[in-house]
């Protein structure tokens, strides 16, 4: 599966997410780019009606009427309008929402019990009644994007430091989406392009009542699991089915029983027509982060130190977790999710830096920042203006190779390890509030009494989510294991000291120190936590050794995104002076920005490829690869029993096709679109503005592809939407959802 943006949003790790600048150096090949819907009449129209396109430029994006970007939905967990963890689309006038089965699979895990595991056997919601709602979760749609550029750089200026020409940005911003939020209607965002050189406003209107409607078994959604992630030829129903509703007036409103099916502007006409090679295909959504202006300096350091690191320790994650999922079906309920996620990474950075190594990126980037700097060096002007850009990339890259490491670690095997040290560093904060009590008199006092009420409170709902998937013994496992391999690979004068006293009380004995502290802490039990809710005491938080320990990580977490803020300061500037000089080196060049989760339009077609030599693979796979696959004995590749039953009977109805005199049902199929992470669960649509299947995953061969894009042999997978609908009615039998869809025949 594509990389998911749904994870923890952990503020501390904001600074370790920026640690590299991007290089992107998008030649003119009309696969390749991920383009803003409000330029491509005027970058890329003309290029996509050649390759097929029959829709208008307006009919694509207009601000005025409805298009078809209005279509599109931006999926996020809290987060928007700053990131959409996925991409969905509207597939009926009552505000019905494809997305992948990845995307969804929080939310069946969430309502998932012994009782009804919806991860194992799927959920149809037979009625609007039977909707599911989930907390949280949003459904973003753009209404209009601006360039604003010229605003915000009207208030810098060339001689301001990196930290006052940010001020400047952050504020010149706050003042835009202010003014564009329409009195908190939307929800607007400015965000920079190009490294900082370029500016552009997006406003968004957010609905926050979305509930799940359907999703195949897990057999279906999932199959293949880890085993076929990321891999061609690929069998997986991967979708998931919600609704957003409004208010009865058509406004967004929080989750109510009085709301109502939403009305969109446009929604896509879903074809049955199915797809041939070299067929035109684009994809919209909200792709996450690429890096494609990504130096040599930043590949490198990814390919010896960053990817391997990640790859090692979510290894052992990954190992612990299975042990007690497969020992307990309530234990793989609970941590199925947080499973799947850490292993999709996992096998990302694998392939990343398999790719990166086997079609020599470094080599590649090394050209470029050559014939570059030879331009640099033809004229005075030039020199003095972007002459120090790679020295000052080069010089923050072997700065960073100090501290990098243990960032890493302290990312990945601490915050994002044991779950026990997040929560409780999360409650740290009671200790001040309660001292706060402690101190104040009269009118003081009783505001700092309610604040302290109002934490506790808010505590309590998030010791309820936490508990809820929280099983102490694996936690434990993960404890031990995980902080015994930081103990033994970062060297121990960067280690908190706290930490290393704790260690040498236990002789270095993980399970024993993990033993200790799980019995100890109030965090551990919920009943002792509910015990401390009811009467809070200050020196129960501060003896309490899993706080201790905690924040002795957050502060050696801080000190190291301290010491690399100014490393990082000076790289991004050499970078923005970097992707300014390569665009006008290349003046009559279309590049294409980076992906940031805003929306993006891609086109190519659809495509079969060479991936070695002597070696070919298809443009699509049909339901015979799922039993040719099947696999009893292994939970990756168990099909359905009623799922072989149809198969058997070629009970494919108006969604199979005659290939070689066989009735066959196709189930994924290729395109050469440029996508990432955040573009799960995008639309693939047709020249006529149709829907043809789901984006849900990148090709085993292409996987440095966020980094440097390879023509040749990237592919995006996509399900057949033949297929999804053959699951939706015969598999679900949940022929209710077809009937309110546009069917194009």
């Amino acid at each position: 599966m594509l990389k998911s943006l749904r994870t923890l949003a952990i503020a501390l790790l904001l600074a370790v997410g920026a640690l590299v600048p991007r290089f992107s150096v998008a030649a003119n090949v009309p696969d390749e780019g991920m383009w803003l819907p409000m330029f491509v009449e005027r970058l890329n129209y003309v290029d996509m009606q050649k390759m097929g396109l029959k829709l208008t430029a307006q009919e694509l994006y207009d601000v005025n009427h409805s298009s078809l970007k209005d279509a599109i939905v931006g999926l996020a967990a809290g987060s928007a309008p700053n990131g959409y963890f996925c991409t969905g689309e509207i597939v009926s006038d009552q505000g019905l929402v494809f997305t992948n089965h990845h995307c969804g699979f929080n939310n069946l895990q969430e309502h998932s019990s012994l009782e009804h595991d919806y991860l194992k056997d799927g959920f149809w919601a037979m009625s609007y009644e039977e909707e599911l709602p989930n907390e949280g979760l949003t459904a973003s749609f753009l209404v209009r994007m601006e360039d604003v550029t010229a605003r915000v750089k009207a208030t810098l200026t060339d001689d301001m430091t990196e930290e006052a020409r940010a001020e400047a940005i952050e504020k010149i911003s706050g003042e835009i989406q202010k003014e564009a939020s329409d009195n908190g209607k939307y929800d607007p965002i400015v965000k920079s392009f190009f490294g900082g050189n370029e500016f552009y406003l997006f406003v968004y209107q957010t609905y926050r009542d979305v509930r799940l409607v359907g999703a195949p078994p897990s057999s279906v959604g999932k199959f293949g699991g880890d085993t076929d992630n990321w891999m061609w030829p690929r069998h997986t129903g991967d979708f998931c089915i919600f609704r957003v509703y409004t208010a009865p007036d058509g406004s967004p409103a929080t989750y109510n029983k009085a709301n109502v099916p939403m009305k969109p502007k446009h929604h896509l006409p879903v074809s049955i027509k199915g797809v041939q090679k070299d067929d035109y295909a684009m994809i919209w959504g909200y792709p996450g982060s690429t890096d494609r202006f990504l130096t040599s300096f930043g590949v490198q350091l990814a390919i010896d130190e960053s990817n391997p690191t990640t790859v090692s320790i979510r290894d052992l994650k990954l190992r612990l977790m299975k042990e007690d999922m497969d020992a307990d079906p309530r234990i793989n309920i609970m941590y199925a999710a947080k499973y799947a996620g850490t292993a999709n990474y996992w096998k990302y950075f694998i392939g990343q830096t398999r790719g990166l190594k086997r079609l020599k990126v470094v080599d590649e980037k090394k050209a470029i920042e050559a014939s570059l700097m030879n331009w640099i060096d033809q004229t005075p002007e030039r020199k003095a203006k972007y002459g120090d850009a790679m020295h000052m990339i080069k010089q923050g890259y072997e700065e960073l190779k100090s501290t990098n490491l243990n960032s890493v670690y302290l990312s990945e095997a601490v915050l994002q390890g044991p779950e026990i040290i997040l929560f409780s560093m999360r409650s740290s904060g009671l200790i001040d509030l309660m001292g706060m009590v402690d101190k104040a008199k009269g009118e003081d006092k009783i505001k700092a009494q309610e604040k302290l009420k109002g934490a506790l409170a808010r505590l309590q709902k998030r010791a309820g989510d936490f508990y809820k998937d929280f099983n102490v013994g694996t936690d434990k496992k993960l404890f031990a294991g995980l902080l015994a391999m930081y103990y033994k690979n970062i060297p121990q004068e960067q280690q908190p000291k706290a930490f290393v006293k704790m260690v040498d009380k236990y002789d270095g004995d993980f399970n024993k120190m993990a033993a200790e502290l799980y019995d100890k802490t109030i965090f551990a039990d919920p009943n002792r936590l509910n015990e401390f809710i009811a009467d809070p005491k200050a020196k129960t938080l501060q003896k309490d050794p899993m706080i201790v320990l905690a924040l002795a990580f957050r502060e050696a977490y801080m000190s190291v995104a301290q010491e690399q803020a100014p490393i990082q300061t000076n790289i991004d500037k050499g970078n923005r002076l970097f992707i300014a000089a390569l665009r006008e080196m290349k003046p009559d060049q279309k590049f294409a920005p980076d992906a940031n989760s805003t929306m993006r339009v891609t086109y190519g077609k659809v495509l079969d490829y060479y991936p070695a030599d002597a070696v070919h693979y298809d443009f699509f796979t049909t339901l015979d690869g799922v039993m040719e696959k099947e696999d009893p004995k292994n939970e990756e590749f168990i099909v359905d029993p009623k799922l072989k039953e149809l198969f058997n009977k070629k009970d494919y109805g108006r969604y199979g096709v005659k290939i070689n005199g066989e009735d066959r049902l196709v189930t994924c199929f290729l395109t050469t679109n440029d996508i990432t992470g955040g573009n799960s669960g995008s639309p693939v649509i047709n020249a006529n503005g149709e829907l043809i299947g789901l984006a849900f995953d990148g090709n085993w061969e292409a996987m440095s592809g966020d980094i440097a894009f390879e023509p040749a042999l990237q592919r995006t997978i996509c399900a057949d939407v033949r297929y999804v609908l053959f699951i939706i009615e015969k598999l679900g039998g949940c022929k209710r959802l077809i009937d309110e869809m546009t069917i194009a025949q």
